[in-house]
């Protein structure tokens, strides 16, 4: 197909079909989840190394320019609709829980300078290799979503749920093919690519989506 060969991804119009096909059992043979797995874990524990490194600069950064705590969590849904709390540096002012529920734009005014520097260089990220040695992220796979998000999204766009039947990722397909999804028309657009990764997941895909995620980390392209 013209889509998927080409452009990486599953028209919206195609999804009924492929769900109909979808086996994530075969997807996630034994050897490839176990192995994939053994991979997130030595990647995770060689990232709490930078962590370590991190959290400093990160800490001094935070008394100067961006004052209140360290770290930032917030529940998402994870593999099987499992809720978990995500963890990163905490890049925004203090928010009502209102503020917390809403689209987070590339360029939200709640974010602060220093918050933009850690967004741009990703290091707002890091803290999640936490939520992988835990086993609630994997390296790749779709980003997981807020609770609230999640029950309007499933209710507007078909097929939704279906990206909860595996790990969600640090970083995946979509990300690497696509902006910032910060309404719900770009979040279907989003959905097409994340249909095509969970056809086709292996690890070589992934091993692709770590290399293009770490090349757009090195050349700073923010989200």
């Amino acid at each position: 197909m013209f889509y998927e060969q080409w452009l990486g991804k599953i028209p919206i119009n195609e999804l009924e079909r492929v769900s109909l096909l979808f086996d994530i059992g075969e997807l996630h043979a034994v050897s490839y989840a176990r192995v994939k797995r053994l991979l997130d874990t030595a990647l995770a524990s060689c990232g709490l190394v930078v962590l370590a490194l991190a959290t400093p600069v990160v800490l001094v950064g935070n008394l100067l320019a961006n004052r209140g705590p360290l770290f930032y969590r917030q529940p998402r849904v994870g593999r099987n609709g499992t809720t978990f709390q995500i963890l990163k540096f905490r890049t925004m002012r203090s928010a009502s829980a209102a503020d917390a529920a809403d689209w987070t734009a590339s360029d939200d005014v709640r974010i602060t300078p220093f918050g933009g520097v850690l967004r741009r260089t990703h290091l707002d990220e890091l803290p999640q290799v936490l939520n992988i040695l835990r086993g609630e992220l994997a390296m790749v796979g779709p980003r997981p979503e807020q609770p609230q998000v999640v029950a309007e999204l499933v209710g507007k766009i078909p097929y939704y749920g279906l990206r909860h039947l595996v790990r969600p990722g640090l970083t995946g397909w979509a990300q690497v093919k696509y902006q910032y999804a910060g309404t719900d028309a770009e979040t279907l657009e989003k959905l097409q690519y994340e249909f095509f990764y969970l056809r086709r997941q292996s690890l070589g895909l992934d091993l692709r989506i770590v290399v293009r995620t770490c090349r757009s980390v090195v050349g700073r392209e923010g989200r």
